[in-house]
């Protein structure tokens, strides 16, 4: 659903306007699109505290972290969920051991960006703010309550190496299983 704020949004990506936020993480330190410029793209993990399903790919999405992290691939987790409070986001991302920095998004500003609607759900954006994927991390979870051993399609993988090669990302949007994102009004 295309709201207000969502289109005044988009409209002012394709005049050209800066991005523009600054957003604390976890652990206080202040995070802003200028930190973006030099990065191949950016991944942002949408997350939330509560998701059981979110909470289990912490460690997939650290290895995919140290994967792509020295190829120029900048990673951050967004707490999806404004209304949680820091100090619980600050002690789930310890308790988790997130490997990059998790951003509180008390205004869902990179949730309006990216069109995130379900944690966990990962979106490759480029250092200007253009969204080239958003969708699963992989197929391991296949239903609610129903996950495979182990995954037997990398849909965020595939997506950064063909960015990565400069190519077109083959499956830009997928369909993600988790839970879903509340949004402000």
């Amino acid at each position: 659903m295309v709201t207000p704020k969502l289109l005044s949004l988009a409209l002012m990506y394709l005049a050209g306007a800066p991005l523009a936020f600054h957003l604390h993480d976890t652990q206080g330190a202040v995070h802003a699109p200028s930190e973006w410029a030099g990065h191949k793209a950016v991944v942002l993990f949408f997350v939330t505290t509560d998701c059981p399903i979110a909470n289990s790919y912490v460690p997939e999405m650290n290895r995919i972290r140290d994967a792509y992290a020295p190829q120029g691939v900048l990673f951050y987790a967004v707490q999806a969920e404004p209304r949680t409070p820091e100090a619980d986001v600050a002690r789930y991302a310890r308790e988790y051991r997130y490997a990059f920095p998790l951003l509180l998004d008390p205004h869902q500003a990179l949730v309006k960006l990216t069109g995130a609607t379900i944690t966990p759900q990962a979106a490759i954006v480029s250092p200007e703010g253009k969204v080239w994927y958003l969708g699963r991390i992989d197929n391991r979870a296949v239903d609610f309550g129903v996950q495979r051993p182990r995954a037997t399609e990398q849909d965020l993988r595939e997506a950064l190496d063909a960015v990565l090669a400069g190519k077109a990302v083959p499956h830009p949007f997928t369909k993600s299983i988790g839970c879903a994102i509340p949004h402000l009004e």
